[in-house]
Protein backbone atom coordinates (compact mmCIF):
# COMPACT_ATOMS: atom_id res chain seq x y z
CA UNK A 1 0.00 0.00 0.00
CA UNK A 2 1.52 3.54 -0.86
CA UNK A 3 1.80 5.60 1.82
CA UNK A 4 0.07 9.38 1.52
CA UNK A 5 2.74 11.71 0.63
CA UNK A 6 4.20 14.13 3.62
CA UNK A 7 6.20 16.66 1.70
CA UNK A 8 7.37 17.05 -1.78
CA UNK A 9 11.25 19.25 -1.47
CA UNK A 10 11.94 20.69 -4.74
CA UNK A 11 14.08 23.97 -6.17
CA UNK A 12 14.04 26.73 -8.82
CA UNK A 13 16.84 26.28 -10.86
CA UNK A 14 16.32 25.13 -14.67
CA UNK A 15 19.40 24.43 -16.60
CA UNK A 16 17.80 24.72 -19.93
CA UNK A 17 15.83 28.20 -19.18
CA UNK A 18 19.32 29.60 -18.12
CA UNK A 19 21.50 30.64 -20.83
CA UNK A 20 24.61 31.52 -19.24
CA UNK A 21 24.30 27.85 -17.33
CA UNK A 22 24.06 25.94 -20.39
CA UNK A 23 26.79 27.42 -21.80
CA UNK A 24 29.05 26.71 -18.90
CA UNK A 25 27.42 22.97 -18.05
CA UNK A 26 28.52 22.57 -14.53
CA UNK A 27 25.80 21.75 -12.57
CA UNK A 28 25.49 20.42 -9.16
CA UNK A 29 22.75 18.87 -6.75
CA UNK A 30 20.96 20.80 -4.08
CA UNK A 31 22.64 19.09 -1.14
CA UNK A 32 20.49 21.06 1.22
CA UNK A 33 17.21 19.91 0.59
CA UNK A 34 19.03 16.43 0.02
CA UNK A 35 20.21 16.68 3.42
CA UNK A 36 16.59 17.58 4.69
CA UNK A 37 15.00 14.31 2.88
CA UNK A 38 17.59 12.16 4.77
CA UNK A 39 17.03 13.38 7.63
CA UNK A 40 12.84 13.75 7.19
CA UNK A 41 13.12 9.94 5.95
CA UNK A 42 15.32 8.55 9.25
CA UNK A 43 12.38 10.09 11.37
CA UNK A 44 9.39 7.97 9.51
CA UNK A 45 7.98 11.23 7.33
CA UNK A 46 7.20 9.88 3.35
CA UNK A 47 9.30 12.36 0.95
CA UNK A 48 9.26 13.03 -2.69
CA UNK A 49 12.37 15.26 -3.99
CA UNK A 50 11.39 16.65 -7.60
CA UNK A 51 14.90 17.90 -9.02
CA UNK A 52 14.25 20.60 -11.30
CA UNK A 53 17.93 21.09 -13.00
CA UNK A 54 17.18 18.91 -15.67
CA UNK A 55 13.61 19.18 -15.78
CA UNK A 56 11.14 21.74 -17.20
CA UNK A 57 8.47 24.27 -16.12
CA UNK A 58 6.09 22.68 -17.31
CA UNK A 59 7.33 18.88 -16.26
CA UNK A 60 7.18 20.47 -12.79
CA UNK A 61 3.56 21.64 -12.97
CA UNK A 62 2.45 18.15 -14.67
CA UNK A 63 4.70 16.65 -11.73
CA UNK A 64 2.60 18.96 -8.77
CA UNK A 65 -0.41 18.17 -10.81
CA UNK A 66 -0.15 14.32 -10.62
CA UNK A 67 1.66 13.81 -7.00
CA UNK A 68 -1.20 16.21 -5.42
CA UNK A 69 1.68 17.06 -2.70
CA UNK A 70 -0.14 18.11 0.51
CA UNK A 71 3.21 20.38 1.23
CA UNK A 72 5.49 21.67 -0.44
CA UNK A 73 9.37 22.82 0.59
CA UNK A 74 11.09 24.80 -1.96
CA UNK A 75 14.70 25.85 -1.80
CA UNK A 76 15.08 29.68 -2.89
CA UNK A 77 18.84 31.44 -3.32
CA UNK A 78 19.35 34.58 -5.04
CA UNK A 79 20.00 32.82 -8.71
CA UNK A 80 16.56 31.15 -8.81
CA UNK A 81 14.03 33.61 -6.90
CA UNK A 82 12.12 34.52 -9.51
CA UNK A 83 11.36 31.39 -10.86
CA UNK A 84 10.58 30.29 -7.20
CA UNK A 85 8.34 33.01 -7.17
CA UNK A 86 6.15 31.61 -10.24
CA UNK A 87 6.68 28.45 -8.59
CA UNK A 88 4.85 29.34 -5.20
CA UNK A 89 2.03 30.96 -7.36
CA UNK A 90 1.71 27.36 -9.33
CA UNK A 91 1.54 25.44 -5.97
CA UNK A 92 -1.13 27.89 -4.54
CA UNK A 93 -3.03 27.49 -7.17
CA UNK A 94 -3.18 23.59 -6.55
CA UNK A 95 -3.84 24.09 -2.95
CA UNK A 96 -0.37 23.31 -1.80
CA UNK A 97 1.10 24.50 1.56
CA UNK A 98 4.24 26.21 0.82
CA UNK A 99 7.31 25.94 2.71
CA UNK A 100 10.27 28.51 1.19
CA UNK A 101 13.64 27.79 3.48
CA UNK A 102 17.26 29.07 1.87
CA UNK A 103 19.62 32.33 1.81
CA UNK A 104 17.25 34.79 0.71
CA UNK A 105 13.94 33.49 3.46
CA UNK A 106 15.98 35.39 6.69
CA UNK A 107 15.82 38.83 5.30
CA UNK A 108 13.21 38.25 3.20
CA UNK A 109 10.57 36.51 4.56
CA UNK A 110 7.68 38.94 4.85
CA UNK A 111 8.24 39.50 1.26
CA UNK A 112 7.72 35.41 0.84
CA UNK A 113 4.33 35.60 2.72
CA UNK A 114 2.88 38.36 1.10
CA UNK A 115 3.99 36.83 -2.46
CA UNK A 116 2.03 33.75 -1.23
CA UNK A 117 4.48 31.44 0.61
CA UNK A 118 2.82 29.93 3.90
CA UNK A 119 5.30 29.05 6.01
CA UNK A 120 9.32 30.52 5.60
CA UNK A 121 12.21 28.80 7.42
CA UNK A 122 14.90 30.61 8.74
CA UNK A 123 18.22 28.98 8.78
CA UNK A 124 19.19 25.55 8.85
CA UNK A 125 16.03 23.31 7.92
CA UNK A 126 16.29 19.74 8.78
CA UNK A 127 15.13 20.14 12.52
CA UNK A 128 12.48 22.88 11.95
CA UNK A 129 10.64 21.06 9.06
CA UNK A 130 10.87 17.99 10.93
CA UNK A 131 8.81 20.10 13.62
CA UNK A 132 6.72 21.22 11.41
CA UNK A 133 5.23 18.91 9.02
CA UNK A 134 3.12 17.04 12.11
CA UNK A 135 1.27 21.09 12.89
CA UNK A 136 0.73 21.62 9.46
CA UNK A 137 -0.82 18.75 8.42
CA UNK A 138 -3.12 18.75 11.73
CA UNK A 139 -3.36 22.80 12.22
CA UNK A 140 -2.80 24.03 9.03
CA UNK A 141 -0.12 26.79 8.51
CA UNK A 142 -0.88 29.10 11.68
CA UNK A 143 -0.80 29.07 15.43
CA UNK A 144 3.23 28.07 15.37
CA UNK A 145 4.64 30.22 17.81
CA UNK A 146 5.56 27.14 19.61
CA UNK A 147 7.93 26.22 16.91
CA UNK A 148 11.61 28.16 17.05
CA UNK A 149 12.55 29.00 13.28
CA UNK A 150 10.11 30.14 11.03
CA UNK A 151 7.71 33.28 9.54
CA UNK A 152 4.43 32.85 8.89
CA UNK A 153 1.05 34.64 8.73
CA UNK A 154 -1.29 34.19 12.05
CA UNK A 155 -5.27 34.03 11.12
CA UNK A 156 -5.47 37.72 12.30
CA UNK A 157 -3.13 38.58 9.56
CA UNK A 158 -0.18 39.78 11.25
CA UNK A 159 3.02 38.26 10.41
CA UNK A 160 4.77 36.33 13.08
CA UNK A 161 8.77 35.74 13.65
CA UNK A 162 9.43 33.24 15.92
CA UNK A 163 13.02 33.40 18.17
CA UNK A 164 15.71 31.57 16.00
CA UNK A 165 16.47 27.96 16.20
CA UNK A 166 20.18 27.08 17.45
CA UNK A 167 22.62 25.69 14.63
CA UNK A 168 23.20 21.90 14.94
CA UNK A 169 26.45 21.42 16.86
CA UNK A 170 26.92 17.89 15.96
CA UNK A 171 26.91 17.31 12.20
CA UNK A 172 27.38 13.58 12.41
CA UNK A 173 24.14 13.54 13.67
CA UNK A 174 22.94 14.27 10.17
CA UNK A 175 23.10 11.53 7.61
CA UNK A 176 24.61 11.96 4.32
CA UNK A 177 22.71 13.64 1.86
CA UNK A 178 20.04 11.78 0.36
CA UNK A 179 21.28 11.26 -3.37
CA UNK A 180 19.07 7.97 -4.15
CA UNK A 181 16.27 10.69 -4.44
CA UNK A 182 17.73 11.98 -7.61
CA UNK A 183 19.64 11.04 -11.00
CA UNK A 184 22.84 11.82 -9.94
CA UNK A 185 24.29 9.76 -12.30
CA UNK A 186 22.99 12.47 -15.23
CA UNK A 187 25.05 15.47 -13.10
CA UNK A 188 28.42 12.59 -13.02
CA UNK A 189 27.55 12.24 -17.24
CA UNK A 190 27.05 16.23 -17.89
CA UNK A 191 30.32 17.39 -16.85
CA UNK A 192 31.91 14.48 -18.46
CA UNK A 193 30.01 14.88 -21.50
CA UNK A 194 30.98 18.36 -21.65
CA UNK A 195 34.17 18.98 -19.72
CA UNK A 196 35.84 15.68 -19.84
CA UNK A 197 35.44 14.81 -16.06
CA UNK A 198 32.43 13.90 -13.93
CA UNK A 199 32.28 15.36 -11.17
CA UNK A 200 30.06 14.65 -7.33
CA UNK A 201 29.76 17.36 -5.02
CA UNK A 202 30.18 17.22 -1.14
CA UNK A 203 30.32 19.19 1.92
CA UNK A 204 32.40 18.88 5.22
CA UNK A 205 31.03 21.50 6.95
CA UNK A 206 29.07 24.38 7.47
CA UNK A 207 29.22 28.10 8.58
CA UNK A 208 32.30 30.55 8.21
CA UNK A 209 33.40 32.75 11.10
CA UNK A 210 35.58 35.32 8.25
CA UNK A 211 34.73 38.90 7.80
CA UNK A 212 34.02 39.82 4.29
CA UNK A 213 31.27 42.74 4.32
CA UNK A 214 29.60 40.85 1.19
CA UNK A 215 29.05 37.90 2.21
CA UNK A 216 25.83 36.34 3.70
CA UNK A 217 25.47 33.58 6.17
CA UNK A 218 22.42 34.21 6.63
CA UNK A 219 21.68 29.87 6.71
CA UNK A 220 24.72 28.62 8.50
CA UNK A 221 25.51 31.85 10.46
CA UNK A 222 29.25 32.90 11.22
CA UNK A 223 30.57 30.21 13.50
CA UNK A 224 31.94 26.64 11.87
CA UNK A 225 31.08 23.35 12.30
CA UNK A 226 32.56 20.63 10.73
CA UNK A 227 31.23 16.64 10.15
CA UNK A 228 34.06 14.03 11.30
CA UNK A 229 36.70 12.89 9.14
CA UNK A 230 35.66 9.27 9.35
CA UNK A 231 32.30 10.38 8.32
CA UNK A 232 33.82 12.55 5.20
CA UNK A 233 36.21 9.37 3.85
CA UNK A 234 33.29 7.15 4.30
CA UNK A 235 31.19 9.20 1.98
CA UNK A 236 33.82 9.75 -0.41
CA UNK A 237 34.72 6.26 -0.53
CA UNK A 238 30.98 5.58 -0.57
CA UNK A 239 30.62 8.27 -4.11
CA UNK A 240 33.57 6.66 -6.01
CA UNK A 241 32.23 3.21 -5.57
CA UNK A 242 28.55 4.27 -6.35
CA UNK A 243 28.35 7.21 -9.19
CA UNK A 244 32.52 6.49 -9.95
CA UNK A 245 33.07 9.99 -10.44
CA UNK A 246 36.64 11.55 -12.09
CA UNK A 247 36.76 14.47 -9.55
CA UNK A 248 35.45 15.83 -6.54
CA UNK A 249 34.05 19.05 -5.07
CA UNK A 250 33.85 20.03 -2.20
CA UNK A 251 31.68 22.76 -1.53
CA UNK A 252 32.44 24.33 1.69
CA UNK A 253 32.68 27.93 2.26
CA UNK A 254 36.91 27.48 3.34
CA UNK A 255 37.75 23.70 2.98
CA UNK A 256 41.84 24.10 4.73
CA UNK A 257 40.17 26.59 7.64
CA UNK A 258 41.14 23.92 9.99
CA UNK A 259 44.69 22.83 9.60
CA UNK A 260 44.48 19.93 12.68
CA UNK A 261 41.42 19.00 10.76
CA UNK A 262 42.98 18.80 6.96
CA UNK A 263 46.01 17.15 8.18
CA UNK A 264 43.69 14.28 9.91
CA UNK A 265 42.22 14.09 6.41
CA UNK A 266 45.25 13.48 5.05
CA UNK A 267 46.31 11.33 6.69
CA UNK A 268 43.09 9.06 6.26
CA UNK A 269 42.91 9.77 3.07
CA UNK A 270 46.48 8.57 2.33
CA UNK A 271 45.85 5.39 4.96
CA UNK A 272 43.15 4.08 2.64
CA UNK A 273 45.21 4.49 -0.58
CA UNK A 274 42.61 7.36 -1.91
CA UNK A 275 43.23 9.67 -4.16
CA UNK A 276 41.02 11.49 -6.93
CA UNK A 277 41.25 15.25 -8.13
CA UNK A 278 39.25 17.40 -6.37
CA UNK A 279 38.88 21.27 -6.54
CA UNK A 280 37.67 23.50 -3.23
CA UNK A 281 37.14 26.85 -2.01
CA UNK A 282 39.69 28.51 0.37
CA UNK A 283 42.04 31.48 1.59
CA UNK A 284 45.39 32.44 1.23
CA UNK A 285 45.61 32.73 4.65
CA UNK A 286 44.63 30.14 5.17
CA UNK A 287 46.86 28.09 3.14
CA UNK A 288 50.39 27.20 3.12
CA UNK A 289 53.46 25.43 1.40
CA UNK A 290 52.92 22.38 4.07
CA UNK A 291 48.88 22.54 3.24
CA UNK A 292 49.27 22.39 -0.22
CA UNK A 293 52.32 19.88 -0.86
CA UNK A 294 49.67 17.39 0.82
CA UNK A 295 46.80 18.66 -1.00
CA UNK A 296 48.76 17.61 -3.97
CA UNK A 297 49.10 14.34 -3.17
CA UNK A 298 45.72 13.21 -2.64
CA UNK A 299 44.39 15.22 -5.49
CA UNK A 300 43.93 18.55 -5.69
CA UNK A 301 44.20 20.21 -8.88
CA UNK A 302 41.99 23.54 -8.65
CA UNK A 303 41.97 25.92 -5.37
CA UNK A 304 39.67 28.93 -5.60
CA UNK A 305 40.28 31.71 -3.51
CA UNK A 306 39.47 35.42 -2.94
CA UNK A 307 41.33 37.83 -4.42
CA UNK A 308 38.71 40.04 -4.95
CA UNK A 309 40.70 43.73 -5.55
CA UNK A 310 44.37 44.59 -6.60
CA UNK A 311 44.17 47.32 -4.02
CA UNK A 312 45.24 46.67 -0.52
CA UNK A 313 42.87 49.83 0.68
CA UNK A 314 39.50 47.93 -1.06
CA UNK A 315 40.61 44.90 0.88
CA UNK A 316 41.00 46.38 4.02
CA UNK A 317 37.70 48.13 2.81
CA UNK A 318 36.01 45.00 2.65
CA UNK A 319 37.76 43.46 5.79
CA UNK A 320 39.36 40.73 3.94
CA UNK A 321 42.03 40.53 6.30
CA UNK A 322 44.21 39.19 3.86
CA UNK A 323 47.20 40.59 2.06
CA UNK A 324 47.81 41.56 -1.91
CA UNK A 325 51.00 39.53 -1.20
CA UNK A 326 49.55 36.79 0.56
CA UNK A 327 47.90 36.21 -2.14
CA UNK A 328 50.52 36.05 -4.98
CA UNK A 329 52.79 33.86 -2.48
CA UNK A 330 50.13 31.47 -2.29
CA UNK A 331 49.58 31.58 -5.92
CA UNK A 332 53.09 30.86 -6.41
CA UNK A 333 53.00 27.83 -4.44
CA UNK A 334 50.13 26.20 -5.41
CA UNK A 335 51.51 26.37 -8.61
CA UNK A 336 54.70 25.09 -8.08
CA UNK A 337 52.86 21.89 -6.49
CA UNK A 338 51.00 21.70 -10.01
CA UNK A 339 47.07 23.11 -8.26
CA UNK A 340 45.92 25.35 -10.27
CA UNK A 341 45.01 28.89 -8.84
CA UNK A 342 41.25 30.08 -9.47
CA UNK A 343 40.89 34.00 -8.22
CA UNK A 344 37.78 35.67 -7.99
CA UNK A 345 37.82 39.22 -8.66
CA UNK A 346 35.06 41.92 -7.46
CA UNK A 347 34.75 45.55 -9.21
CA UNK A 348 32.45 48.26 -7.71
CA UNK A 349 32.71 47.96 -4.07
CA UNK A 350 32.34 51.24 -2.53
CA UNK A 351 35.00 53.98 -3.03
CA UNK A 352 36.63 51.96 -5.52
CA UNK A 353 38.27 54.09 -8.13
CA UNK A 354 39.85 54.03 -11.72
CA UNK A 355 43.22 53.49 -10.16
CA UNK A 356 41.92 50.85 -7.93
CA UNK A 357 40.96 48.77 -10.91
CA UNK A 358 44.13 49.58 -12.55
CA UNK A 359 46.14 47.90 -9.18
CA UNK A 360 43.52 45.00 -9.83
CA UNK A 361 44.68 44.88 -13.54
CA UNK A 362 48.61 44.90 -12.67
CA UNK A 363 48.03 42.52 -9.62
CA UNK A 364 46.42 39.94 -12.16
CA UNK A 365 49.43 40.42 -14.69
CA UNK A 366 51.73 39.93 -11.55
CA UNK A 367 49.88 37.55 -9.68
CA UNK A 368 49.44 34.94 -13.24
CA UNK A 369 46.76 32.84 -11.98
CA UNK A 370 45.30 29.60 -14.08
CA UNK A 371 41.97 30.91 -14.29
CA UNK A 372 39.93 34.10 -12.50
CA UNK A 373 36.28 34.83 -12.74
CA UNK A 374 34.88 38.09 -12.58
CA UNK A 375 32.05 39.94 -10.84
CA UNK A 376 30.95 43.54 -9.93
CA UNK A 377 29.71 44.14 -6.28
CA UNK A 378 26.26 43.93 -5.43
CA UNK A 379 24.55 44.57 -1.88
CA UNK A 380 22.91 41.45 -0.63
CA UNK A 381 20.09 42.71 1.96
CA UNK A 382 21.89 41.22 5.83
CA UNK A 383 25.47 42.15 4.96
CA UNK A 384 26.86 44.45 6.02
CA UNK A 385 27.95 46.20 2.70
CA UNK A 386 23.99 46.16 2.21
CA UNK A 387 23.73 47.81 5.71
CA UNK A 388 26.44 50.56 4.44
CA UNK A 389 25.16 51.55 1.48
CA UNK A 390 21.50 51.16 2.19
CA UNK A 391 20.52 54.78 2.26
CA UNK A 392 22.20 55.10 -1.16
CA UNK A 393 20.26 51.88 -2.74
CA UNK A 394 18.43 52.40 -6.60
CA UNK A 395 15.66 49.85 -7.24
CA UNK A 396 15.04 49.15 -10.85
CA UNK A 397 11.75 47.28 -10.25
CA UNK A 398 9.55 46.02 -7.41
CA UNK A 399 11.10 42.96 -5.26
CA UNK A 400 8.91 40.56 -6.76
CA UNK A 401 10.86 41.34 -10.56
CA UNK A 402 14.08 41.55 -9.21
CA UNK A 403 16.83 40.75 -7.30
CA UNK A 404 19.69 42.20 -5.30
CA UNK A 405 21.83 41.21 -8.74
CA UNK A 406 20.06 44.25 -9.79
CA UNK A 407 20.72 47.12 -7.27
CA UNK A 408 22.61 49.66 -7.79
CA UNK A 409 24.38 52.21 -5.46
CA UNK A 410 24.61 56.01 -5.59
CA UNK A 411 28.16 57.15 -5.55
CA UNK A 412 29.56 54.18 -7.30
CA UNK A 413 30.07 54.32 -11.57
CA UNK A 414 27.42 53.05 -13.79
CA UNK A 415 27.01 49.35 -15.59
CA UNK A 416 27.93 50.47 -18.67
CA UNK A 417 31.71 51.64 -16.84
CA UNK A 418 31.90 48.56 -15.20
CA UNK A 419 30.74 46.45 -18.70
CA UNK A 420 34.14 48.28 -20.15
CA UNK A 421 36.36 47.75 -16.66
CA UNK A 422 35.77 44.05 -17.13
CA UNK A 423 36.61 43.74 -20.85
CA UNK A 424 39.54 46.22 -20.26
CA UNK A 425 40.90 44.49 -17.52
CA UNK A 426 40.19 40.38 -19.35
CA UNK A 427 41.62 41.48 -22.39
CA UNK A 428 44.69 43.56 -20.97
CA UNK A 429 45.20 40.54 -18.87
CA UNK A 430 45.47 37.56 -21.78
CA UNK A 431 47.41 40.17 -24.10
CA UNK A 432 50.05 40.15 -20.51
CA UNK A 433 49.89 36.64 -21.04
CA UNK A 434 50.36 36.19 -24.69
CA UNK A 435 53.51 38.67 -24.66
CA UNK A 436 55.48 36.05 -22.13
CA UNK A 437 54.84 32.90 -23.28
CA UNK A 438 54.84 33.33 -27.00
CA UNK A 439 52.48 31.09 -28.52
CA UNK A 440 49.62 33.13 -30.14
CA UNK A 441 49.53 34.52 -33.55
CA UNK A 442 50.17 37.70 -33.87
CA UNK A 443 47.11 38.88 -35.31
CA UNK A 444 45.33 37.17 -32.06
CA UNK A 445 47.74 39.58 -30.15
CA UNK A 446 46.70 42.67 -31.81
CA UNK A 447 43.20 42.00 -31.93
CA UNK A 448 43.21 41.63 -28.06
CA UNK A 449 45.26 44.76 -27.58
CA UNK A 450 43.01 46.46 -29.30
CA UNK A 451 40.09 45.64 -27.26
CA UNK A 452 41.93 46.73 -23.86
CA UNK A 453 42.72 49.64 -25.48
CA UNK A 454 39.13 50.11 -26.73
CA UNK A 455 37.38 49.19 -23.26
CA UNK A 456 40.44 51.79 -21.53
CA UNK A 457 38.84 54.31 -23.72
CA UNK A 458 35.30 53.11 -22.92
CA UNK A 459 35.75 53.21 -19.20
CA UNK A 460 37.12 57.19 -19.56
CA UNK A 461 33.81 57.99 -21.48
CA UNK A 462 31.37 56.43 -19.21
CA UNK A 463 33.31 57.35 -15.91
CA UNK A 464 30.70 59.53 -14.04
CA UNK A 465 28.96 58.37 -11.30
CA UNK A 466 25.15 57.38 -10.62
CA UNK A 467 23.14 60.16 -8.36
Amino acid sequence: MTRILDILLTHGYFLQDDEVEKRIMKPYPTLGILSISAYLKLRGFTVDVFDSTFQSKESFRAHIDRTRPPVVGLYVNLMTKLNTLEMITFLKSRGCIVVVGGPEVPYYGEEFINHGADVGVIGEGEATIAELLPHLHSHGPTGMHHIHGVIYREHNGSIIRTPGRELVADLDSLPDPDRKAINLHQYVETWRRHHGMGSVSLICSRGCPFTCTWCSRSVYGDTHRRRSVKRVVDEIEMLLAEYKPDMLWFADDVFTINHKWFNQFYEEMKRRNLRIPFECISRADRLNEDILKKMAEIGSYRIWYGSESGSQRILDAMQRRVSVEEIRSITRTAQRYGIQAGLFVMLGYPGENVQDIVETVNHLKETNPDVYLTTVAYPIKGTAFYEEVRGDLILSDSWNKITDRNIEVKGRYTKRFYWFATRHMVNEVAFHKMRHNGKRPVGTMVKTFTKSKLARVGMQLTAWKRT
